[in-house]
């Protein structure tokens, strides 16, 4: 798909050296996007990078700008950063909470406040920010994910709305598995054959398999581009036709 309103736009996307946002950056640079990746290391194919935590408050309030100063403007926010803690509550340290809510939910809500000026100031912009399924479904045995995930639901249906009238277009795409290093080393370390356990996921799914990153990244671009000019607060489940569970 091709989308034209995206030639020359710039974008700052989280998580960018990950599986899903190293499609999302494939996905935009596609689209003659400039891209800047952002993440614990350099991403591959993005314009710039910026290298940091995001559990370092002062590094997320300062890299809305920072991109903006790169690319000489900031038109699209990919907040798509995200840690999976597995386990039940009494299974959750207190170190496991704080590093999930900070990745997850503060670092989207430190990058969205500080790029919406900016994006104001131009007169438009596009947020989409990576939630779950598991955000607004909840399963079992994984409540402090579901939990940063539902924020970022939330926060993204609220922004929606109090930004609209600036231009600014704020959704959400949610995602079930996705077949990522991230799935697989969670399958190791449970001590699981990662192939094996990745088949046995695909015939869970009505379409016959878990998602690529590029079925997500996809979905992304969609909802950066003027294509979903009339979206916002939205929240995209991508899942194949398979529920949470």
């Amino acid at each position: 798909m091709n989308y034209p309103d995206l030639a020359g736009k710039k974008a700052l996307v989280t998580g960018a050296a990950g599986g899903i946002g190293t499609a999302i950056v494939a996905a935009l640079k596609a689209q003659q996007v400039q891209v800047t990746g952002l993440d614990r290391i350099a991403a591959v194919g993005a314009d710039h990078a910026l290298v940091g935590d995001l559990m370092d408050k002062d590094f997320c309030d300062q890299a809305a700008g920072q991109a903006a100063q790169l690319m000489g403007g900031l038109d699209i926010l990919i907040n798509n950063a995200g840690i999976i803690t597995r386990g039940d509550i009494t299974q959750a340290s207190d170190e496991d909470f704080a590093r999930s809510m900070a990745i997850n939910v503060e670092a989207p809500f430190r990058l969205c406040r500080a790029a919406i000026p900016i994006m104001a100031q131009a007169g438009s912009g596009a947020i989409v920010n990576t939630a779950s399924c598991w955000g607004l479904h909840p399963g079992p045995k994984h409540p402090v994910y579901v939990m940063s995930k539902a924020a970022v639901a939330s926060m993204t249906q609220c922004l929606g709305m109090d930004h609209a009238h600036q231009g600014i277009r704020v959704n959400a795409v949610c995602p079930n598995e996705v077949n990522t290093p991230m799935l697989r080393t969670g399958f190791s370390m449970r001590g699981l054959d990662a192939d094996k356990a990745v088949d046995a996921l695909n015939a869970t799914v009505p379409l016959g398999r878990i998602a690529e990153p590029g079925d997500i990244a996809d979905v992304v671009v969609f909802l950066a581009s003027d294509a979903a000019r009339y979206m916002t607060g939205s929240l995209l489940e991508v899942n194949g036709g398979k529920p949470v569970g």
